[in-house]
């Protein structure tokens, strides 16, 4: 049994914001609306891990917890370790990091779940970010497109032992043809027709997003942002359901 075996449903809200009450109202008034919570940078480093705990009891959905590892071994596997007790049910880190840091990861979240007696996580490697293009991909001295990119870095994690990535909705089709119906796809970049894309570049509707291949989303301001975040969050579940 995965922790998400009994999500609602395939959304996961990004509460992007470091107000510890902000979070919690989102969380709160959602706890009945998506799948799951991601909370990232922004709220672990203003709020730490009391914050994130305060969060998921004000929901008691499972987390997403998108910090995105990126260092050595043994400092991704420490820091893996270190938010275990969270019970974080999907994890992020950055497949950039390489073979060895992710084996390493993969290593210390098994290891990690034995020793909290808690579930394992999904542990996911970001490939390229939604808000890069292929010329920012260009910039920084990669080679290729922006689905090159993703496919050697999705084919890199699931080598490593990690259970799927984070890619743009764009590149879930492919991925899904090239890595089978078991590895997991998590897809940010997502937007209802009615939201506008803010900095995302490589954006879908969320239909779209699963039709694709995706098995979960990522929303953001187009539920937080609403004036009535649970109703936004049930109106694009019914869209999905249409």
């Amino acid at each position: 049994m995965t922790p998400l075996s009994k999500i609602r449903n395939p959304i996961f809200c990004a509460l992007d914001t470091s107000d510890l009450g902000q979070a919690t109202s989102w969380a709160a008034k959602l706890a009945d609306a998506v799948g799951g919570v991601k909370l990232g940078l922004e709220f672990f480093n203003a709020r730490g891990a009391k914050g994130i705990t305060d969060v998921t009891r004000a929901c008691e959905l499972p987390l997403f917890l998108d910090l995105k590892f990126h260092d050595i071994p043994n400092t991704v596997a420490g820091a893996v370790k270190a938010v275990a007790p969270l019970k974080p049910a999907v994890m992020t880190i950055h497949a950039v990091g390489g073979r060895a840091m992710m084996e390493a990861a993969a290593k210390a979240a098994r290891e990690a779940a034995e020793e909290y007696l808690v579930d394992r996580p999904l542990l996911m490697g970001v490939t390229v970010l939604t808000s890069m293009s292929d010329e920012d991909l260009s910039e920084t001295g990669v080679a290729g497109t922006t689905l090159d990119q993703v496919r050697r870095l999705a084919e890199l994690s699931k080598m490593a032992g990690l259970d799927g990535v984070i890619c743009s909705p764009h590149e879930a089709a492919t991925l899904r043809q090239d890595l089978g119906p078991n590895f997991k796809l998590i897809t940010p970049g997502v937007r209802p027709v009615w939201a506008a894309a803010n900095d995302q570049k490589r954006i879908m509707t969320p239909a779209e997003a699963l039709a694709a291949g995706a098995d979960y989303v990522v929303i953001g301001r187009p539920i937080t942002a609403a004036p009535d975040q649970a109703a936004a969050a049930k109106r694009i579940v019914m869209e999905l359901a249409a």
